[in-house]
């Protein structure tokens, strides 16, 4: 374990180093490039805000994250089920991948409201086409000779879903939902630049566009940081349930 993770901290501990001593040589103005020092120091004078914050855009976040998963496996389900309903429905999931979610924002405070559930409605958007595509990939990369098995003992389709289709594609919903983990933080982000502020308090899209007004780099620097943490913890929770549901029989996770 700490041979894995002995590289990755050598390299960010050097860039960061890179990072202090070129922004102090050069003399680059600090709302230009804070030093790693100023950030550090930005983020301590408001850690409770930044926390709070990111308590508020991690709630959204996983949210959405968690509507993604469901309806996409649904949704991936259904289209798995019928050649006719994936070429009928699945360019519209395409649709969504393709959406400009800042120019929608606005339509989703008039249905929604502003706040959490239009902020959420916006992370759902953004994450949930990789679970779709990666769900269905899976249904449809099952051996056909495991199909035909099924089939020649008269398993029923809800037979051959529940206990073979869904287990062969658990790897490829895993690696929908790591995907969908990272966007789902970006889709609240976004959500929040529009439709991120109401009653239930403001997140870190709007720390970032408050800290841009004031010319405040280094406090902008910290949220995106708190942001990219927050990516980071659903990209690590995804991962561990993929290691515990697939150490023991897919190759993926062994070793």
């Amino acid at each position: 374990m700490i041979r894995r993770a002995l590289p990755p901290v050598a390299a960010l501990v050097l860039l960061l180093a890179l990072w202090e001593i070129g922004s102090r040589l050069l003399q680059i103005p600090v709302y230009v490039l804070p030093p790693p020092s100023a950030v550090a120091a930005a983020g301590a004078a408001r850690s409770g805000a930044l926390l709070s914050a990111a308590f508020c855009t991690g709630r959204a976040a996983l949210t959405g994250f968690a509507l993604s998963a469901v309806i996409g496996v649904v949704v991936a389900v259904l289209l798995g089920s019928s050649r006719i309903l994936e070429r009928a429905l699945y360019p519209y999931t395409v649709f969504l991948q393709t959406v400009p979610i800042v120019a929608i924002a606005p339509v989703l405070v008039i249905w929604f409201g502003a706040g959490f559930r239009a902020v959420t409605v916006s992370a759902l958007i953004v994450s949930i086409f990789p679970v779709i595509a990666n769900t269905l990939s899976g249904l449809r990369s099952v051996d056909p000779a495991l199909r035909d098995m099924f089939r020649l003992y008269g398993a029923s389709r809800a037979a051959t879903l529940l206990k073979l289709e869904l287990p062969a594609a658990v790897p490829s919903i895993v690696t929908g939902l790591r995907v969908a983990g990272g966007l789902a933080v970006i889709g609240t982000i976004v959500g929040e630049f529009v439709a991120g502020y109401a009653e239930d308090g403001a997140g870190l899209g709007i720390t970032v566009m408050e800290a841009n007004r004031q010319f405040r780099t280094d406090l902008l620097f910290a949220a995106v940081l708190s942001a990219s943490i927050l990516g980071l913890f659903i990209f690590g929770a995804v991962n561990l349930a993929g290691y515990l549901l697939l150490r023991k029989w897919h190759p993926s996770e062994k070793g």
